[in-house]
């Protein structure tokens, strides 16, 4: 199994949600509007600020490793498509679970 978190733009937080339906992905914990950070090279900070309000949302679901790389995928597309806003996802490994 993997962890897969998906650090983005609050604005994607209903098409992300889309893709985990999509991909039969159910289960997700999320930290909505109140993520900040900013890009490791490019973008704006998004620190729900006066200067920088944007804020980011986060995700975090634990897969099988077979659906890892259709939801990266996936991801990828939809950042590509609107880079200015903000998408990231990262991959773990789960040792053990309850």
């Amino acid at each position: 199994m993997k962890a897969v978190f998906i650090s983005f733009n609050q604005a994607y937080f209903e098409n992300i949600v889309t893709i985990l339906d999509k991909q039969n992905i159910r289960g997700y914990t999320s930290w909505n509007n109140s993520v900040r950070g900013r890009g490791t090279k490019t973008g704006d900070p998004h620190y729900g600020s006066h200067a920088w309000a944007t804020m980011n949302s986060a995700i975090l679901t634990i897969i099988d490793d077979e659906k890892v790389d259709k939801l990266l995928e996936t991801l990828h597309a939809l950042d590509k498509a609107t880079e200015a806003q903000g998408l990231r996802a990262f991959v773990w490994n789960i040792e053990k679970t309850i």
